[in-house]
């Protein structure tokens, strides 16, 4: 049974649906209001330093826990279809995990739809990385991360990365990652009934708007289903099983274990679409939190 801050969370979910369902033509800006009130679910996670910088042109946002070591550097890419939130609705969800791995975490606030439609935000997540990396981090002290659009992003800024000829970062961690734009997921009909949020007009509008008229949904740098995913650093996806997009993450991870990359999938039970927003009022986002650090530090060098 799902804990009462899991449940908490899937209410605050449902009351969105309730408002986006009576007013279908809300206008963007509105939308996006609400929106930055994502991370109002989120605990704080105390003894965090956050600095806003600006990477190589892109805004974004240190999230530095105190004591934490300084050479070790995750990249966390914040959701929200391409389209909304931010950098601070993300902070305390990624201030959570920078504290759980003990190493500093930047979220970039990348360029969104429809201002800005593909390849903005894959360029812009990108610039980011290449600018950690001109900080003097170690590809190999680095790690991606990002959920719903952004855990997309996590696996495309790699495909980006790759046609640069930049060096690897150390490891993946997509959340809950929205990837098919073409949206063939079974568990779109499947899990219809269970997931109070995201549904498939939900991401019809999403993809149409981040991929521009005419934009192509098979494109890699967009749905990744599509990507040679070889020579891709390991991977590790967390997916709530309660999700429409559940499926995304399942044919993500058969994806990439089909191209060799060393990948582990977690389905947690009964969960929403980014229940890891619950940190600090649920236990299964704690876990969740949890499970991703004890994975990724081995991998960043830190034991």
């Amino acid at each position: 049974m799902a804990s009462r801050g899991a449940e908490e969370l899937k209410t605050f979910l449902r009351n969105w649906a309730a408002i986006f369902a009576a007013r279908p033509d809300m206008p963007l800006d509105e939308l996006r209001l609400i929106f930055e009130h994502w991370g109002d679910v989120t605990a704080e996670p105390g003894g965090i330093d956050y600095l806003e910088i600006d990477a190589n042109g892109v805004p974004a946002m240190w999230a530095v826990p105190k004591g934490c070591v300084q050479d070790r550097v995750v990249l966390c890419f914040h959701g929200g279809g391409y389209v909304t939130s931010s950098m601070y609705t993300h902070r305390k969800v990624y201030g959570h995990l920078a504290k759980a791995i003990g190493c500093r975490v930047l979220i970039p606030h990348y360029r969104r739809a429809p201002e800005h439609v593909h390849l903005a935000p894959v360029d812009d997540a990108v610039t980011a990385y290449k600018w950690i990396i001109g900080q003097g981090i170690a590809p190999g002290h680095t790690a991606l991360t990002g959920d719903s659009a952004g855990g997309a992003l996590a696996v495309t800024t790699l495909l980006r990365a790759r046609e640069r000829n930049l060096p690897m970062p150390a490891a993946t961690m997509p959340l809950s990652p929205w990837v098919d734009m073409e949206m063939t997921g079974e568990s779109l009909v499947s899990n219809r009934e269970r997931d109070v949020l995201v549904q498939k007009d939900v991401i019809e509008i999403m993809a149409t708007t981040f991929l521009g008229d005419g934009g192509n949904r098979r494109d890699p740098l967009a749905n990744p289903l599509y990507a040679d995913l070889k020579g891709l650093p390991p991977m590790y996806i967390q997916v709530g099983g309660d999700e429409t997009l559940l499926d995304d993450s399942r044919r993500l991870a058969e994806r990439a274990r089909e191209a060799g990359i060393e990948v582990t999938l977690d389905v947690f039970p009964e969960m929403q679409h980014v229940f890891h927003f619950a940190a600090g009022h649920a236990p299964e986002a704690n876990d969740a939190i949890r499970k991703l650090a004890l994975w990724v530090r081995p991998k960043l060098g830190l034991g």
